[in-house]
């Protein structure tokens, strides 16, 4: 019987900068019972909680996690050097600048802190499962989807498994039951049964894009509409850091300026909690309400209330100046209307980026994620593209759409792959783009014309042998395949397969600026009688999130095969 017969239960699982959340979808259920929850520590009725970890003393033990871990309104008798919750940990992951990590206390790495975080998430899980369904097993009979950003690498993603393995989610490091998709793609697979329905979208061949707006990342994917309920991809995904978080860092940057970049350092340092109460507060009063259209919307803050501590380390001008003004800020429209426009500009431009790889192939733009509720967002947007899309428009239960369309493309997975199906279902996801091309280090002849201080002894010459090319579309599961390949040596006992990816399409060497390597596949080569007649074959496939190769001696028929599982490459 295979593992997949013995699934019962998909968990969708969305781990975000800024929120988190998941969705139940019991096997036998229909689309519509995909359960999203709703209770958390500390508060009920919301859909996503707090991605933020409050540790006790020492950060080897979480003592709150979620909304509770957040700070409330401090008082003027709050001490100094508070313990700090930890929170956008998330963000060391992927390509984000260096100096848009969130700094985490020395005896705590962000690997133990998504570790933790997920851990949490898991032990609610656990306690969720029995409320809608009896005997479940959740090592045995749960299939386990995360959804990661468009532009994390085979690095990261091997890093959240190895995160969620850590966590007790699942029994083995590379264990089948833990899945991926992307963002936008989780999206897209809810927008497909929810949207396009709604707008009568529902033609094959109807083309739509994801604009997943999170705290952290901005990720879009543009996905066509198949028969049988099946989405392929009409480009590359994109992602980016100009999340809503990067507003919040704008309000900083205003309140630097206002009170001088030492006094907002000290206050960091010392009284963290205050300073996440102020940017709670300009979240509430200010991101939130902004729509862009009143010209006269302002916000008065006032520090002495909010932030009593931070007083004590404004000196000199910076002073002098907020002691006349009594210690209140004023955000007005044009100030605010710039923070936003900073972090927006940026979202327009990839969209329009993505329109022009789509050829103009775009009958829907579909705005997801708790930044997509914005209405300045919005506004933009249509402002910026609805001349050249007919249909700009929000779903329901935008915050929902990744952890629900996570557990219903977990479903569909389970259901393509389990082989004693008999209904012949096929997953959700047909086809995806290929953001890198892929290839082999490959010991060839030289030749002339070939470089000669790449020239090794046996007249040999490494090279990148290119398997799949950037921007292919890759239809589901499918194989790219190197046949006959030989060792180089007769007494040879092991061939080593090292694998490389890189942006560009016509890469020659494997030390190349941008050249990364994935991993090694080892096979053995037993009958060294045979010198060097023994061929081998490689295969790599991309079906899955996770790249997958494998490898077989042709001459007795032995499979080696690897799922890049390392993290430290």
């Amino acid at each position: 019987m295979s593992w997949l017969d013995e699934i019962r239960v998909i968990v969708g699982l969305d781990f975000g900068t800024t929120y988190s959340g998941f969705s139940l979808y019991h096997v036998d259920g229909e689309i519509g019972d995909v359960k999203t929850n709703s209770e958390w520590p500390g508060e009920m009725g919301k859909l996503k909680t707090n991605t933020v970890l409050q540790y006790k003393a020492g950060f080897k033990e979480v003592e709150l996690w979620g909304y509770p871990a957040l700070y409330k309104k401090p008082n003027k008798k709050s001490k100094n050097n508070e313990t700090k919750p930890v929170e956008l940990f998330k963000l060391h992951l992927g390509n984000c600048l260096e100096k848009l990590k969130p700094k985490l206390p020395e005896s705590l790495t962000y690997k133990q802190a998504i570790t933790d975080y997920i851990g949490k998430v898991g032990e609610l899980i656990k306690e969720t499962i029995p409320k809608y369904w009896e005997g479940i097993d959740f090592m045995e009979h749960i299939l386990l989807v995360l959804t990661v950003p468009a532009e994390y690498s085979e690095n990261d993603k091997a890093i959240m498994r190895e995160c969620t393995f850590n966590a007790g989610l699942i029994g083995e490091k590379n264990s089948e039951k833990l899945q991926f998709t992307t963002e936008p793609e989780a999206a897209a697979i809810y927008c497909m049964y929810s949207s396009l329905k709604e707008h009568k979208l529902t033609e094959p061949g109807t083309t739509f894009m994801i604009v997943d707006c999170g705290g952290g990342t901005v990720d879009l994917t543009t996905r066509k509409l198949l028969g049988e309920n099946q989405l392929g991809e009409i480009t590359e995904r994109a992602g980016d850091f100009c999340g809503s978080t990067f507003i919040d860092n704008e309000f900083i940057e205003l309140l630097k300026y206002e009170v001088g970049n030492k006094a907002v350092d000290l206050l960091r340092e010392r009284h963290y909690g205050q300073l996440q109460y102020l940017v709670q507060e300009f979240c509430q009063n200010v991101k939130l309400p902004f729509t862009g259209n009143n010209p006269r919307f302002s916000y008065e803050m006032d520090l002495e209330e909010i932030a009593p501590a931070l007083l004590q380390y404004v000196t000199g001008s910076e002073r002098e100046s907020m002691e006349e003004k009594e210690w209140m800020i004023e955000i007005c429209f044009n100030t605010i209307k710039f923070m936003f426009d900073n972090i927006i500009n940026r979202i327009i431009e990839m969209i329009r980026v993505q329109l022009d790889n789509s050829l103009g192939q775009c009958s829907a733009i579909f705005l997801v994620g708790g930044f997509g509720q914005s209405q300045y967002l919005q506004k933009r947007i249509e402002e910026e593209f609805s001349q050249s899309v007919e249909n700009i428009s929000v779903p329901n239960q935008p915050i929902a759409a990744i952890v629900r369309g996570a557990a219903i493309y977990g479903k569909s997975l389970q259901r393509s792959r389990n082989l004693k199906s008999m209904n012949n279902s096929k997953c959700v996801i047909a086809t995806r783009i290929l953001n890198n091309t892929f290839g082999i280090k490959l010991y060839d002849k030289w030749e002339d014309g070939d470089p000669p201080d790449r020239l090794l002894s046996g007249e040999m010459i490494i090279k990148f042998y290119r398997i799949v090319e950037r921007k292919t579309e890759v239809p589901f599961d499918q194989e790219f395949i190197v046949e006959n390949l030989f060792p180089i040596y007769p007494d040879q006992t092991r061939l080593y397969f090292e694998i490389f990816y890189t942006k560009e399409q016509d890469a020659v060497y494997c030390d190349e600026p941008g050249m990364k390597l994935l991993g090694n596949l080892r096979i053995d080569l037993p009958d060294v009688h045979l010198g060097n007649n023994r061929p081998c074959t490689f295969c790599i496939s991309f079906g899955d999130m996770e790249i997958k190769a494998r490898a077989f001696n042709q001459t007795n028929g032995q499979n080696y095969h690897t799922k890049f599982e390392l993290s430290d490459f």
